[in-house]
C-alpha cells in the first residue's frame, strides 16, 4: 500500500532539502512542489511531489522544472513501508528504529 502523504512526510523524505537548489532549510521555509503543476493536470502524489524553499517554488511557478530551466537535484519517490514508520514521526524506540532503519531500501534517503 502506498503511504499517506502530507507536507510533513513529504519535508522528511525530501530531507528538508529544496529539491531545486539543494539548500536544507527549517520546515516553516519550506512548501510543496508540484512537478508537474496542478494546472497543467499533475496531481498531489508521491511521484509529483518535491520539496522546495519558497523562493525557488515562487520563481518555477507553473512550470515543469524543464519550462522552467531548474533541473530537479533529486527524483521523488514513493516511501516503503518500513520509510513510512519513520516519517510518520513519533517517538519511536531506539530498538525499533534500529530495526526500521537495517530494513529500508538501498538508496533511501532516510539510512
Amino acid at each position: 500500500t502506498v503511504p499517506a502523504l502530507n507536507r510533513t512526510r513529504l519535508f522528511h523524505r525530501d530531507r528538508m532539502t529544496c529539491a531545486y537548489c539543494g539548500q536544507r532549510l527549517p520546515e516553516r521555509l519550506l512548501s510543496a512542489d508540484h512537478i508537474v503543476p496542478q494546472a497543467q493536470g499533475g496531481g498531489g502524489t508521491w511521484m509529483n511531489l518535491v520539496t522546495a524553499c519558497k523562493p525557488c517554488n515562487g520563481r518555477k511557478a507553473d512550470r515543469t522544472p524543464e519550462e522552467a530551466g531548474m533541473p530537479l537535484v533529486y527524483l521523488p519517490y514513493v516511501p516503503s513501508r518500513f520509510e513510512d514508520f519513520l516519517l510518520e514521526g513519533g517517538h519511536i524506540r531506539a530498538d525499533v528504529h534500529e530495526w526500521l532503519a537495517a530494513r529500508l531500501p538501498k538508496g533511501s534517503r532516510l539510512s
